[in-house]
């Protein structure tokens, strides 16, 4: 527990007509007593835990401030894990100031930021992979983000870890029992074929978490969408288009778009992140410059890009695909004839011609007008590919997590290439720890030596 003091804030949002102060704490429960006169006489510290009681709280003058309901949880069975109330009342800010007033008044202060959560997870009531996910539940923003952060705040992700770390304790205790025992030739516990399998069978299960995280982080911040292209090819247009709102300036003066300009939408359940850029010419304009080299660091972080050529301009194709296609190696790449209502059908097709040699779709609209942008958005949620998420999929999103999966996959690889060179038990029972004290980090925990022993002592029998 972080101290003995008793906490309270408000837990709900601003504006409704319902309005929630949660108190937490060993005087949570004698605190909202003080301030509460409940409808019968049974006081509020009598009275069961998980009922609700109606009453009135009043000022200090006597002035009844409002009839409110109050919830009662006891420790351990409340979110905190302490004793804990909810006083429902109007959602007036006025009342629920007045409110918070009197618990102060009474022996309660502010809650910090996330303390609630934090208290949980120091009360054991949930790891630190769960406490992360109520953050990321409050923020959902889609069907699949929402799924995610419910599986793991349910402890979907901590239950394969708990499956990962059995198994390497089990492989630990092995090692630990091959270098204890090993003056007993007589005696095998298991032989390195056996170890290679239990490790190859760890490596997998590390690999697909961490894998998994780019797919995670997708639906989580957005699929990174960059426009580029020359200047006045319709970028910003298409932007605004969209996002259905006048986000980036739109001008006929080349180089208006001199920084780089991002928003996010929606399309069929997929966020994706659009970035305009400034766009590609040569220029003696230094702030012009800058804009288009942070063009092309914006197309390197970028998943898809949209080249975006003006079909009504004369330009260099030759040369502008000398420029670009470098930049698009490794990217879903999509290019768009914008203004192709003021072109004829020989100029599009001498435009397609043009673009024979590159590998990428090709799409024909008129971003002014929306001509083709439910077929772009079609291409777009094609392009990302995304899998659908169900409340049972492990997918990583934390880049604190995928970080620590990928320190404990490099462990693990230090593990099989030890036990294929069949080096020294202690050499590949470091690594072993290793990986162990990496996937602790995710949860929040510490690896213990004495997890090692309790394994060996649990599942062996050496002398009784």
């Amino acid at each position: 527990m972080i101290n003995q003091d008793t906490i309270c804030a408000i837990a709900s949002a601003q504006g409704g007509a319902i309005g929630v102060i949660r108190v937490s704490g060993p005087k949570a429960i004698e605190i909202t007593s003080r301030i509460f006169t409940p409808q019968g006489y049974l006081p509020l510290e009598e009275r069961k835990a998980h009922t609700l009681s109606f009453g009135t709280i009043r000022s200090t003058e006597g002035e009844i401030i409002d009839e409110v309901l109050v919830s009662i949880f006891r420790s351990p069975h409340s979110y905190t894990g302490e004793d804990s109330t909810e006083i429902s009342c109007h959602g007036s800010s006025y009342i629920l100031q007045q409110v918070l007033k009197l618990l102060i008044e009474n022996g309660c202060r502010l809650a910090n930021p996330g303390e609630y959560t934090q208290r949980a997870f120091l009360n054991g009531k949930m790891d630190l992979s769960q406490a992360e996910a109520v953050a990321d539940l409050i923020a959902s923003s889609s069907a699949a983000t929402h799924r995610m952060a419910m599986n793991q705040m349910r402890g979907g992700f901590s239950k394969e870890l708990s499956l990962l770390r059995d198994k390497l304790l089990h492989l630990t205790s092995l090692m630990e029992l091959e270098l204890d025992f090993s003056d007993h030739e007589e005696l095998e516990f298991a032989d390195r074929t056996e170890l290679t399998q239990i490790a190859d069978e760890i490596e997998r299960v590390i690999a697909r978490l961490a894998d998994s995280f780019n797919v995670g982080n997708a639906i989580k911040n957005g699929v990174p969408v960059a426009i580029i292209g020359e200047t006045n090819a319709g970028k910003s247009t298409l932007l605004n288009a969209l996002l259905n709102e006048e986000k980036a300036i739109v001008s006929d003066i080349h180089g208006t778009t001199r920084d780089v300009i991002e928003d996010t939408i929606n399309l069929r359940g997929i966020t994706f992140r659009f970035i305009d850029t400034a766009g590609i010419r040569q220029t003696t304009d230094v702030v012009e410059s800058i804009g288009i080299e942070r063009t092309f660091q914006k197309m390197g972080q970028a998943d898809i890009v949209l080249w975006m050529i003006d079909a009504d301009s004369e330009v260099d194709l030759e040369n502008l695909k000398d420029e670009i296609l470098p930049h698009c190696e490794g990217k879903n790449l999509i290019i768009l004839f914008n203004k192709s209502d003021k072109v004829s059908t020989e100029q599009c097709e001498a435009l397609s011609q043009a673009f024979t040699d590159v590998d990428a779709p090709k799409l024909f609209l008129s971003a002014k007008q929306r001509k083709g942008l439910e077929e772009l958005e079609t291409l777009l949620v094609e392009t990302a590919a995304l899998p659908e998420i169900s409340q049972n999929d492990v997918i990583v999103t934390n880049i604190r997590h995928y970080e620590a999966l990928v320190r404990a996959l490099e462990s693990i690889h230090r593990v099989q290439d030890g036990l294929q060179m069949n080096l020294s038990g202690d050499f590949v029972s470091q690594d072993l720890r290793e990986c162990l004290s990496h996937l602790a980090e995710i949860v929040g925990g510490a690896f213990d030596v004495e997890d090692v022993l309790g394994n060996i002592f649990k599942h062996f029998c050496v002398g009784k």
